[in-house]
């Protein structure tokens, strides 16, 4: 079989449709994959199986598709399918439907997420594993106490770095809220980008 013969046979066999299909669909599934999976709390290892086994996937498809032939009576080799009633050309279309039917999919995703950019599972479960620990606020006399108040922040933010999967707002972006003045929680979260915020006060009473 010279080259050309080759590339026709593997026209013929649907070799080149099946390797459309099994692409645009491994993709459609990395992409479900990726977001779906951290939406469950997921490992990440596990996304980078499924992506391993579609990889691994291919080319056991494309020699599927060259070895066998589905006919009216089952799978059957290739070799022993007689030409004249073989039915590859209508499997053929249908693989065509079955291609732009995933292509829409795929495009309509592609869109979706062009058109919604913040909407994703993965944003949104790492968004409520997030806190800021405001600067704890001094109230009373004794401006000394201000060093405590300031441990005792550092203590939360280093027990709380210690949480797995907890995405912890460092103490240098949150000096900026070290002030005496009102604080709109919900604004500084979504300044800080965070979906929880922690705040509290020092009042040490004098005694005699």
């Amino acid at each position: 079989m010279n080259l050309r013969n080759f590339f026709a046979e593997l026209r013929r066999r649907n070799v080149y449709k099946v390797a459309i299909a099994y692409a645009v669909v491994a993709w459609l599934l990395m992409q479900v994959a990726s977001q779906i999976f951290p939406f469950f709390e997921i490992p990440n290892w596990a996304v980078r199986l499924v992506v391993l086994l579609l990889i691994i996937g291919f080319p056991v498809a494309l020699i599927l598709a060259w070895a066998f032939e589905l006919t009216p009576e089952g799978i059957k080799r290739t070799e022993d399918v007689d030409l004249s009633k073989s039915v590859r050309r209508k499997t053929a279309r249908k693989l065509d439907f079955f291609i732009i039917a995933v292509l829409l999919v795929v495009i309509s995703i592609l869109l979706f997420q062009r058109v919604h950019p913040n909407v994703s599972p993965k944003a949104s479960s790492s968004l409520e594993k997030s806190i800021a620990v405001l600067p704890f606020e001094n109230l009373s006399r004794d401006p000394d106490n201000a060093f405590f108040t300031d441990g005792v922040q550092d203590e939360i933010l280093a027990d709380l770095a210690k949480v797995a999967d907890l995405k912890v707002i460092s103490r240098t972006s949150v000096m900026l809220y070290k002030s005496g003045n009102p604080r709109n929680l919900r604004e500084i979260g979504q300044q800080l980008g965070v979906a929880h915020v922690l705040e509290g006060a020092f009042n040490a009473q004098a005694t005699a």
